[in-house]
């Protein structure tokens, strides 16, 4: 007989019986559905939409696969993730040590944090002629761009779990006598390390952000030159055929450092 004091957990439920997984492909099949519909009456109706501003969704498939047979796109697309590779880096541990600073000092924070917050939603492609003079056209400039970018983001994440840390743990670190650098690799960072890696996974979208639009502006090498190339050239299918295959690959670095903070995390324990 069952204990009638147990409470028995309705396991959720799997496959399309999943409401959610149900609205999610419904959304999708709508957004194929209309976007070839909208492609179809632009060639049945042109003066509705300018006929191959939206293509089917069979050309921009031809246009994915040439694009990922061609070797010039890796060359270009390499180029784009080392200039944002070394902008998170640039603009990332600046970011950390600001917010380690920031979330363990009321007077700076008071200070210093609502300038944060002011210019963390500014376009950064404002800047983007300053750091034009200042280290050129080339590559510099849009490591710049990315660094500026992913500054913020990460600066006030990290802030935010520096005053999420248990006053314990940092009374224990003061106890052992640990300096400034033990306390905050052996406290802080531990401690906030899932607002640190969301506030990566932040700055990693801004800065993705920044450097394809500064290699929009001028350049001549790297995926947002290649997408303003195809956009001159008037070849849509190429230039969405970009921006899908750009879109799957940010999601998968995104969802790459989520793992890698979950794993941390699990390891933790």
């Amino acid at each position: 007989m069952a204990d009638a004091g147990r409470v028995i957990a309705a396991s959720p439920p799997r496959g399309w019986a999943d409401p959610v997984l149900r609205l999610r492909v419904a959304i999708v099949l709508f957004v194929l559905v209309a976007w070839e519909t909208i492609a179809w009456s632009a060639t049945v109706w042109p003066n509705f939409l300018y006929r191959d501003v939206i293509p089917s969704w069979l050309a921009i498939g031809k246009g994915v696969a040439t694009l990922l047979a061609n070797p010039e796109y890796y060359w270009h697309l390499g180029v784009t993730a080392s200039e944002i590779g070394t902008g998170l880096v640039i603009g990332g541990l600046p970011g950390i040590v600001v917010g380690i600073l920031l979330g363990s000092n009321r007077t700076l924070a008071k200070a210093y944090e609502p300038y944060l917050y002011y210019l963390g939603p500014t376009p950064k492609i404002i800047f983007f002629p300053i750091m034009i003079m200042w280290f050129g056209v080339g590559p510099g400039s849009k490591v710049a761009m990315g660094a500026i970018s992913c500054f913020f983001p990460i600066a006030l994440s990290a802030a935010a779990g520096m005053r999420q840390i248990d006053k314990v743990l940092i009374r224990v670190g003061k106890s052992f006598r640990a300096n400034t650098w033990q306390m905050a690799t052996k406290i802080y960072l531990p401690a906030m390390r899932l607002p640190v890696v969301n506030g990566v996974r932040l700055g990693l979208g801004v800065a993705i952000i920044g450097t394809l639009l500064a290699e929009t502006r001028l350049s001549n090498r790297g995926v947002g030159f290649l997408i303003q190339q195809a956009y001159s050239l008037f070849d849509m299918p190429r230039m969405y055929a970009m921006l899908i295959v750009l879109f799957v690959l940010a999601i998968g670095a995104n969802a790459l450092v989520g793992r890698i903070g979950r794993f941390d995390a699990i390891q933790q324990r």
